[in-house]
């Protein structure tokens, strides 16, 4: 079969590897139908993770079962399935508390395990991992194309809004056009905030972003950004939607956060280790996120999806096919292009 496979800073590849074979009874094999390029893909391409090479790339995928292990109870043949970015055993204590990322057996999708932006994957945990797709979308691309961002970005977004604690008539800020920005703008809007406050500077991305519910706009960063965010509130907004990683989104985040407020933080940390402690101690600002447990949203927003009360696919604004994976992380990294879908 095909798979992506990391060489080194901006050099990914397809090529013919071993077909997946089920290794645990837990295991089942799933031919990939849909997979993604990731904004945090990138911090590999660009060499600022520790990456191997001959290691797998892809943590966004679903498909169609092809074989399951002896004690698969949830899934046969021929099933739709949907998995979350991590892999999880759905026994643990964590798994029990809904923190599928943190599975004492579990794991991420790419790296030294399979990865999905490739013509099959073995999925470790199957029963504890995997949701099922209603078979009334079976061949709707339009509809499996708005639940494939649940894989990881709707679903991060949704965990930002969450730990930031949005609620009905709240103001909300995000810090963040990529996908994960704007799945949290939608996920700010489906909890009711009255008003979502976008931190970007790419037109076409704003654009999305009030399609998702922004009602206001700032382009400008850092210090200037948390002067404007706090004129146009009166104090800051009541929750922060952090979604880069960085040391400046960061700053940015604590600086606009209203006292009393809370800070919702899912980008990937990359220099942003260093925070304002003391503005957070003086003005009462929780600081709550990490890792979505994607396994654990999915259920709920797959309902909405399916209802067409959310719509995450705009954030795919490029697709390609398998042998086109280089091209499309080239696209992301260069911006033209927001997130790739990959059609197998």
């Amino acid at each position: 079969m095909k798979a992506t496979v990391y060489y080194g800073a901006g050099d990914v590849r397809v090529e013919n590897v071993p077909d997946p074979q089920i290794q645990q009874p837990t295991d089942a094999i799933v031919r990939i139908t849909h997979a993604c390029i990731c904004g945090s893909d990138l911090w590999f391409y660009q060499g600022k993770d520790q990456w191997q090479p001959g290691w797998r790339t892809g943590h966004e995928w679903m498909g169609i079962v092809e074989e399951v292990g002896s004690e698969v109870r949830n899934f046969k043949r021929g099933d739709r399935v949907l998995a979350p970015f991590a892999f999880s055993d759905g026994a643990c204590e964590f798994c029990g508390k809904n923190l599928q990322t943190s599975c004492l057996q579990g794991g991420f999708w790419g790296g030294k395990n399979d990865g999905g932006q490739a013509e099959a994957v073995r999925a470790q945990f199957a029963d504890g991992t995997l949701v099922k797709i209603p078979d009334a979308v079976e061949n709707d691309a339009a509809m499996l194309k708005k639940i494939l961002p649940l894989t990881d970005v709707m679903s991060t977004g949704h965990h930002a809004a969450v730990s930031a604690g949005v609620k009905p008539g709240s103001t909300v800020a995000v810090i963040g056009d990529g996908a994960v920005g704007l799945c949290g703008v939608l996920a700010a809007h489906r909890l009711g905030a009255a008003r979502i406050i976008m931190l970007g500077r790419h037109d076409n991305r704003l654009a999305i972003a009030r399609k998702f519910g922004a009602t206001d706009f700032v382009s400008s960063r850092d210090e200037q950004a948390i002067q404007e965010v706090q004129e146009m509130t009166k104090g800051g907004a009541e929750s922060v939607l952090e979604c880069v990683g960085t040391e400046s989104s960061m700053k940015t985040a604590i600086g606009i956060c209203r006292p009393g407020g809370a800070i919702g933080y899912v980008g990937v940390p990359h220099g942003s280790e260093t925070i304002n402690l003391s503005r957070m101690f003086q003005s009462n600002i929780t600081l709550r996120g990490g890792v979505a447990p994607a396994r654990a949203y999915i259920p709920e927003l797959l309902i909405d999806v399916l209802a067409d009360k959310i719509d995450p696919s705009l954030v795919l604004d490029v697709t390609v096919d398998i042998n086109g994976v280089p091209d499309g992380y080239q696209a992301m990294n260069d911006r033209q292009a927001i997130k790739v879908m990959v059609s197998v």
